[in-house]
């Protein structure tokens, strides 16, 4: 009665840590499953697993990729992220030999993992090689002695191990003595031997990061310190466990209490010191613009703002698409000139935002750019879904069907972008399609009809030529304007001023006109003027 009861206690615990692993993903961050879900674009094709499987640790990152690609589902990322851990957890404990008095200690390895996965350059790969090493290695410790099927086993095993799952095969190989002894101990010196021979004479073209360190991290030469602390807890555990396995406890509620409390600590530093608040803003307010919630980023922007470019053109963004740009732009932080459209910076991110802006201003060439130099600011040298899908609709607009239909066949490869790409592959060629299209017909009407040299530094006048090109793009007014006002050109600001009575489609000034005029005629002195505390910053900033 009391096995059953502790069985289910186990279990009911268990089913809890993995409840609140899926509700902490979905409900707080699912914009961090968004974000690793647009970084890979995951094809089902033989060249692409070919590709992956070239390297130490492909087979790993094939798997990996295979699940993060259900990240564009929130709930489904969570639930895989949840499953996994929960996974983890009971493989831990069956490493521990089931010892009951310990049990609480085998879901450090997954609360560790979660504070891990707070850095969004780790890749789900490396989840997937530490489970491969830890079941094998769970799966071979009933094998005891140095007989030689075992001993032939770990010599084959160990190189085909290490070209799966990468350099976590050393926590097989740590394991593997930990079960043994250290008569195991030949296990590392051939695991080190199969190490250098893959980088010295196979992987020649490859650098030697890579057949060291592994591709478990988005970033090349980095690594996350915890990336290599959480096999080496691990390893301790199984130590742990093989050292109490014969040990009777007579106070047996010490050490629940004690492991209770290690957890519990674990876990506030997990949540409290492995999310960053203001990168994880940044990327939520990204992932609200891909997702086109304008209102959300407006009221979380009114509660709390990041102070970086990055927000305010997120920010701005919203503002524009709910029309409230010229009522509301100086109520919220801006930045800058750069408050608008931010310049171009080879990275994962920070050009995002504003691709989104220039796609829907009708800088259609200009957003395509972006899109491809953020694409090609991958690291890891992936493919993008989220790039590839707007580089072929920019395609389209402009009319050039040939690279168009290059990008829709990566994108038919795919899971969740496939039923986009053929509804898309529908319209190449097919000019009244597409100029009757609500979007595409909409961009190929306000898109500069001439082309010209793009200077980022004269943007005003960018926009100002792209709102003669079409007075209905009021998108493309509101930022002339705001361009005008950020760059403090008051002259040019009340010159255009009768644009605004002519096309904005106002029923009275809006609000930020209505305060900068003020400030205009009053000199500056105007209590309480939103416009008045940015033109103050921006002198400050130059002084």
């Amino acid at each position: 009665m009391l096995r059953k009861y502790a069985i289910c206690s186990r279990w009911g615990l268990t089913c809890l840590f993995g409840m609140g692993i899926f509700l902490f993903w979905l409900l707080c961050y699912p914009h961090a499953l968004s974000y690793q879900e647009q970084y890979q674009l995951f094809l089902f094709s033989l060249d692409y697993l070919t590709e992956r499987i070239q390297v130490p640790g492909g087979f790993a990152d094939y798997i990996g990729e295979f699940f993060v690609q259900f990240y564009y589902i929130e709930w489904v990322g969570a639930l895989v992220l949840a499953v996994w851990l929960v996974m983890l957890q009971r493989l831990t404990w069956r490493m521990m030999r089931c010892n009951s008095s310990l049990y609480m200690l085998s879901f450090v390895p997954s609360v560790m993992l979660i504070w891990l996965l707070g850095d969004p350059s780790v890749l789900f790969s490396y989840m997937i090689a530490m489970f491969v090493a830890m079941i094998l290695g769970v799966c071979r410790s009933q094998k005891q002695g140095l007989r030689w099927p075992n001993i032939m086993f770990d010599v084959v095993a160990t190189p085909l191990l290490y070209w799966a799952i990468g350099p976590m095969a050393w926590l097989y190989v740590a394991l593997r003595v930990v079960d043994n002894g250290w008569r195991w101990s030949w296990t590392i010196v051939w695991m080190l031997s199969v190490q250098l021979s893959a980088y010295h004479f196979i992987l020649l073209q490859w650098p030697s990061y890579t057949a060291i360190w592994g591709t478990y991290y988005r970033i090349p030469l980095h690594i996350n310190t915890l990336m290599w602390v959480i096999p080496l807890i691990v390893v301790l555990l199984a130590i742990l466990s093989k050292l109490l396995q014969e040990r009777k406890d007579n106070h047996p509620w010490i050490g629940h209490a004690l492991q209770t409390a290690l957890l519990v600590v674990l876990g506030f530093f997990a949540i409290t010191k492995g999310y960053d608040r203001d990168m994880y803003e940044l990327i939520r307010q990204d992932y609200l613009v891909r997702q086109e919630r304008w209102d959300d980023i407006i009221e979380r922007a009114r509660d709390y703002q990041v102070k970086t470019p990055f927000s305010s053109v997120c920010v701005n963004l919203a503002l524009s698409q709910k029309r409230q740009l010229a009522n509301q732009m100086f109520d919220f932080y801006q930045s800058g000139e750069d408050a608008l459209m931010m310049p171009r910076i080879r990275d994962l991110t920070s050009m995002l935002p504003t691709a989104e802006v220039f796609w829907r201003l009708g800088m259609v060439n200009s957003a395509q750019r972006y899109m491809f130099d953020t694409q090609e600011s991958i690291l890891n040298a992936k493919k993008s879904g989220r790039c590839t899908k707007r580089i072929a609709e920019c395609m389209m607009v402009n009319g050039h069907y040939a690279p168009a239909r290059k990008q829709l066949g990566l994108l038919k490869k795919s899971l969740f972008y496939r039923d986009w790409a053929l509804e898309a592959e529908t319209l190449i060629g097919n000019e009244e399609a597409i100029n009757s299209h609500p979007v595409y017909g909409r961009l190929r009407k306000i898109r500069y009809k001439k082309d010209f040299l793009y200077n980022y530094e004269e943007r005003d006048k960018m926009l100002g030529l792209l709102f003669v090109n079409n007075p209905e793009n009021k998108m493309a007014l509101d930022y002339f304007m705001g361009q005008l006002l950020l760059n403090v050109n008051l002259v040019d600001f009340q010159q255009y001023m009768s644009w605004v009575q002519q096309y904005g489609g106002y029923r009275m000034m809006p609000l930020t006109y209505q305060d900068v005029m003020l400030c205009i005629q009053k000199n500056g002195q105007v209590q309480g003027s939103p416009y008045r505390k940015y033109v103050d910053s921006k002198w400050k900033e130059t002084e």
